[in-house]
């Protein structure tokens, strides 16, 4: 496992699009099929540690932020051929045990996670209601490796701050995870 910090796009920039199959239902879900008051995008996989760690905090999320206008997504863009083990039956399974609504999207060109400059699992990316970004980097101070609960803090407060109708701090630590599994180019 190698620690990978998220590399922080710049705030300010638009949402790329995406067309990606969802692994419970099989449909394909684009950008334009996530309406609301701001999006959550995550980079997430089955197998990482720090997302294994943080699972019950993204159900939570959803329910917390869902009904108010919040669309949230999350995407693997793991290697299928090195870690066949984040496949499509088995994130339907994962999302399934841990009772997630929120599409869960199978990214398998990689092109997605280019496209966002995502680097590691998890990797949170906020963007309001004109789909810029405003925030990313970590869901809060916690790690497998310490003892801080997790809280969901410093996304929770961005996101408060976007159903405020108000201003997201530019303070932002990046997120840190296992780096995405890349395909050999």
């Amino acid at each position: 496992m190698a620690l990978t910090p998220s590399t922080m796009l710049p705030l300010g920039t638009p949402a790329p699009p995406f067309a990606l199959p969802d692994a419970v239902t099989g449909n394909t879900i684009t950008l334009d099929d996530l309406p609301g008051t701001a999006l959550l995008v995550m980079f997430i996989c089955n197998h990482c540690p720090f997302v294994v760690h943080v699972r019950a905090e993204l159900a939570r999320l959803e329910r917390d932020y869902a009904e108010r206008g919040v669309a949230i997504v999350a995407i693997n863009s793991n290697s299928l051929r090195t870690h066949p083990q984040d496949g499509p039956e088995a994130m339907a399974r994962l999302a399934r045990e841990q009772g997630w609504g929120f599409p869960f999207l199978m990214d398998a060109t990689q092109d997605v996670a280019r496209a966002y400059h995502a680097a590691c699992t998890p990797d949170f990316f906020l963007f309001d209601a004109a789909r810029t970004l405003v925030y990313r980097g970590q869901l809060d101070g916690s790690r497998p490796s310490n003892d801080v609960p997790v809280s969901g803090a410093d996304l929770r407060a961005a996101i408060d701050a976007v159903l405020a109708g108000g201003a997201v701090s530019e303070r932002q630590v990046p997120s840190i995870g296992c780096n995405i599994k890349w395909d050999a180019p």
